[in-house]
């Protein structure tokens, strides 16, 4: 539709032309209606409004007041107020009754302010994301557990973990025949005497797991001082450190080509890489240092001399430099699970 203003405009526009010499059907073709349509615009020299536009429209489908009324008293009633409309219906069917379609029950009752939650069953909510964050070392742990194949098929070793998230270096491993909350425990009460955690402020992160969530985990961190931090329901990316750490431990070239023939052999498998990962491994994730450098505190030294080192080579040959030399600085402010807006220097696992 065409409102009155842009009719006079064009009925002015096409006369404008018209005068000059133009004809009238060329004029209305550049300008995009039809002859007739002109033609049906104008009745005795006046331009004629749109009369859709001030025309009563009553659709034939509309519902009365009764129907609403009927639909509301039905859904509201006590057979059906727990259910929704997609079994109210069908329902209805089976007695040989109908009153409207699963999508007309929605809009009555989305119109009545009553498509809401219904039933006694807890509401659906939004679980907000575990974001914390760390500026130094032995402030935000995470910890996971994941499995190590054995000889035997259908039987596995289990690798518990635990990182600290601003250094990345694991600070307490175990491996142990089978998953259990009592393990996990244990292994976060050695944690923090080697660590000198014991009652300090520390968030300990781990996703849902039985071990992760029972009551002697839970009653060992409440006495350590630990606050628990949990990964949000079906969401596998919550916990990203951890799993990374995991695969970078079985894509690396020394991870073993076939099971594990013992516990025994496991565990110090486990040992030599955990001692490799922490003290050779240079972590892209930090700048290229090792865990524990960064959380002996030692990072700003080694990146300040490889600093040195290539501005010394750039004042050697300088034509071979087209701009600043590599960036070594490491933030100082490393976050877990980043809201979608957070602070610049953000690290993120790697």
């Amino acid at each position: 539709m065409i409102s009155d203003p842009d009719r006079i405009e064009v009925v002015s526009l096409i006369q404008e032309a018209s005068q000059a010499g133009c004809r009238l059907a060329v004029a209305c073709r550049e300008i995009g209606i039809s002859l007739r349509t002109l033609q049906r615009w104008q009745v005795n020299g006046h331009i004629q409004s749109d009369a859709r536009q001030t025309a009563a429209r009553t659709p034939t489908n509309k519902l009365s007041d009764a129907e609403r009324k009927r639909i509301l008293a039905v859904a509201n009633s006590a057979e059906f107020a727990s259910l929704p409309p997609s079994q109210i219906v069908p329902t209805l069917a089976d007695r040989g009754e109908y009153l409207a379609s699963e999508s007309t029950f929605y809009r009555v009752l989305r119109q009545a302010g009553q498509q809401q939650h219904r039933g006694r069953t807890r509401a659906p909510r939004r679980r907000p994301v575990s974001t914390h964050q760390a500026t130094g070392p032995n402030q935000l742990w995470c910890w996971d557990i994941t499995y190590l194949p054995s000889a035997i098929k259908g039987q596995y070793f289990y690798w518990y973990m635990m990182m600290d998230v601003f250094s990345r270096k694991i600070v307490a491993h175990e491996v142990h025949p089978h998953e259990g909350m009592l393990e996990a425990s244990q292994l976060l009460r050695r944690a923090s005497l080697a660590e000198g955690r014991i009652l300090q402020p520390l968030v300990l992160h781990a996703d849902n797991g039985a071990a992760m969530k029972g009551s002697t985990m839970l009653a060992t961190m409440q006495q350590l001082g630990v606050v628990a931090s949990f990964s949000r329901p079906r969401v596998s990316n919550d916990n990203a450190y951890a799993e990374s750490l995991f695969r970078t431990c079985k894509y690396r070239p020394g991870y073993p080509n076939r099971p594990f023939a013992g516990l025994e052999e496991a565990r110090q498998w486990v040992e030599g890489f955990v001692r490799w990962y922490n003290h050779e491994h240079k972590h892209s994730g930090l700048n290229f240092v090792t865990p524990q450098q960064r959380h002996q505190g030692l990072a700003e030294q080694v990146l300040n001399q490889r600093k040195q080192v290539y501005e010394e080579a750039k004042a050697r040959q300088p034509k071979r430099w087209s701009g600043a030399t590599r960036n070594w600085v490491l933030g100082n402010v490393v976050w877990l699970n980043p809201e979608r807006a957070m602070p610049d220097s953000i690290e993120v696992a790697a």
